[in-house]
């Protein structure tokens, strides 16, 4: 699994797959950071995606574009998230994320405050890659 640990948190890009109450999958684009032996995204805290993990944490993950497709050939791996909400966790992690994307980071996160005229709470979906 190690591999899978490596090899996806070099990705700028995964899609992650999150589950509804009846199963139904439902793929995101999203950044991704790693924090030692676990893989973790940044979303905003009121978002469907936490949601979902709050009800099933199974989740899969795949390299992907920006805009989700994922690549040609690529290995979904399977893992288990959790819903981190902590301050402190949140912002460290933030700052993870804000390391990986630079500049990208800023110009998002300023259009986010701008578009929702306001900064949104953030959660972290911790994801533990399954053997």
């Amino acid at each position: 699994m190690t591999d899978a640990l490596s090899a996806l948190g070099a990705e700028k890009f995964v899609s992650l797959t999150t589950f509804k109450k009846d199963g139904t999958a439902v793929a995101t684009p999203m950044w991704l950071g790693r924090d030692g032996d676990q893989l973790f995204v940044w979303t905003p805290a009121d978002s469907w995606k936490v949601k979902r993990v709050k009800n099933n944490p199974r989740v899969v993950l795949a390299p992907s574009s920006r805009g989700g497709k994922v690549r040609e050939g690529a290995n979904p791996v399977d893992g288990v998230a959790e819903v981190i909400t902590e301050p402190a966790t949140v912002q460290r992690l933030a700052g993870v994320i804000r390391h990986k994307y630079g500049l990208m980071f800023s110009v998002v996160t300023f259009l986010e405050r701008l578009l929702a005229r306001k900064q949104k709470p953030r959660a972290v979906l911790r994801i533990a890659l399954s053997s």
